[in-house]
């Protein structure tokens, strides 16, 4: 069976946007040596129903494996440069979500 891809999503609030953008600067080519991929993110998500997350950004992105993500967040340089985030933001959550593996076609 194929390993199915996860997804990350963050929401934070930046606190100081100087240090932030320090994080951001070197945060995407590690994404890319994990096969991540940035999707999107928006300062100003709509929550329809429910508690809505802090409000401050959120952000999702991807990579093909579970495994991969782990490796990603453990990677000594990309905890490294995380400092940058904590110290430019307050992290609400990281969490994974994982993608669900193709449904067959109906007969």
């Amino acid at each position: 069976m194929a390993e199915l891809p996860v997804f990350l999503i963050a929401n934070l609030v930046v606190q100081d946007a100087a240090e932030y953008r320090k994080y951001e600067k070197g945060f995407f080519p590690i994404l890319k040596r994990y096969g991540g991929e940035f999707l999107t993110y928006d300062d100003h998500p709509h929550t329809f129903e429910g508690v809505s997350p802090r409000p401050g950004r959120v952000i999702i992105f991807q990579f093909p494996s579970e495994q991969q993500a782990r490796n990603w967040f453990a990677d000594p340089e990309y905890q490294a440069l995380s400092e940058y985030r904590r110290a430019g933001t307050q992290l609400e959550f990281l969490t994974m979500v994982r993608g669900m593996a193709p449904r067959p076609p109906k007969a």
